[in-house]
């Protein structure tokens, strides 16, 4: 059993009903045993979903599945499982899909094609789809509205606690809902999705904007998240939109009524996003990076992700210990342009390091006070231009290398 994220809330959120979604979540035994392991989101007829999944060369049969099926812009159920990832396992991972998209378009008789599947956990092993076959029946009876908890639960591979957001937003004179969950802890470093998320909406939003839509929001949550720096070969992220809210479909992504659903939906990614880093396998400390003075955004994105992504960084994090020549050290190997003797480290909103050199006789006192926290903030400038970005992260323990040497056993 893993010792609980010291971010764990203290409660599962309170989360809506979504009309047209039902969630279920049974044990089927696919790896571990004792607790669920298989999730199901039924959807109603007619529901429009948009996905964002990895850009790994070796992704998952799931992905390969959902890049297939996707286009086409509608869904009946997402099927999910976790324990096995279902990836590098040739030829057997098509196979296994197919027959899981079988057994649940059977039992809520759709098409295969309405089926989106996603899988993870351990790489290299054939899912054993009799399991899921044999695990059907119990899970479509298991399906009920506002199931949340249980759903985010069965995701869970490493994660020490069930993730969850949820929002309110505007369209029009229509109030809709938007909710969802997310599992993530370790082999974090997303490349166009995180590990696995889920979202749902009563929105009235066709797939092509509702893909755009989502594409632009990822960009500024997932993408901006990592945990050690390896992006997984499972990465997926659907949003489904049930339309049951009533609001006049948009017809393009600049239709001013969807200003307030776009950043409400962003709030729910960035949400579930930072759950994610937050639960990082072994994680003490929750670390928000903030660059500025890059060349562009994607530039300033870049060299925040390098000093997210450093191990020494990282680790200097969770000895509390204020050193700023490792987030220099970031800053020049992320490849992208910085004035060396212009750039500026801050840690707690305190500069420790500026035009080329350390700051003389800082006091150090608060800024070892801010890095005992929970949350850490560092800050970068590297005096180019105008570009900035925003990335989380967590810090490296022991606790990594415990939960990761023992993966498999």
């Amino acid at each position: 059993m893993l010792k609980p994220s010291p971010f764990a809330p203290e409660t599962f959120p309170d989360m809506p009903t979504i009309p047209g979604v039902r969630l279920g979540a049974v044990e089927a035994g696919i790896r571990y045993q004792g607790r669920t392991d298989l999730f199901l989101a039924e959807l109603a007829p007619g529901t429009q979903v948009a996905g964002v999944l990895t850009r790994s060369l070796t992704r998952s049969a799931p992905v390969d599945w959902c890049q297939q099926v996707l286009p086409k812009g509608t869904a009946r159920a997402m099927l999910v499982n976790a324990g096995n990832a279902n990836a590098f396992t040739g030829k057997a991972g098509m196979e296994t899909v197919a027959h899981m998209t079988e057994a649940a378009a059977k039992a809520l008789g759709c098409e295969r094609e309405d089926i989106l599947i996603a899988s993870t956990g351990v790489i290299g092993e054939k899912l054993p789809a009799e399991k899921v076959e044999e695990a059907m029946p119990a899970l479509v009876k298991s399906v009920k509205e506002g199931n949340w908890e249980e759903a985010a639960k069965a995701i869970m591979t490493t994660d020490t606690f069930p993730k969850a957001a949820c929002a309110e937003a505007k369209i029009g004179d229509f109030t809709i809902k938007i909710a969802g969950i997310a599992k993530g802890s370790g082999m974090i470093a997303p490349d166009m999705a995180t590990m696995l998320s889920f979202v749902f909406t009563d929105a009235n939003i066709p797939a092509p904007i509702l893909r755009s839509l989502l594409k632009k929001a990822t960009d500024r949550s997932f993408n901006c998240m990592t945990v050690d720096g390896d992006t997984s070969t499972s990465d997926t992220l659907l949003l489904a939109a049930t339309g049951k809210a009533g609001n006049v479909a948009p017809h393009s992504t600049d239709d001013p009524a969807l200003v307030d659903f776009y950043e409400k939906l962003e709030a729910v990614l960035v949400e579930l996003a930072q759950l994610t880093a937050k639960d990082g396998e072994g994680a003490s400390k929750f670390i928000t990076i903030d660059v500025t003075g890059a060349e562009n955004d994607t530039a300033a994105r870049r060299i925040a992700l390098s000093i997210a992504n450093s191990p020494l960084v990282k680790t200097a994090v969770a000895g509390e210990d204020a050193n700023w020549g490792r987030v220099v050290m970031a800053v020049g190997k992320a490849g992208e342009r910085a004035d060396r003797d212009k750039l500026t480290v801050a840690m707690g909103g305190i500069v420790i390091a500026e035009k080329g050199e350390g700051v003389p006789d800082y006091d150090e006192a608060p800024v070892a006070e801010h890095l005992k926290g929970r949350e850490v903030h560092i800050a970068a400038d590297v005096g180019i231009g105008d570009g900035k970005a925003r990335v989380w992260t967590c810090d490296l323990t022991h606790g990594y290398i415990d939960i990761n040497a023992d993966y498999r056993s």
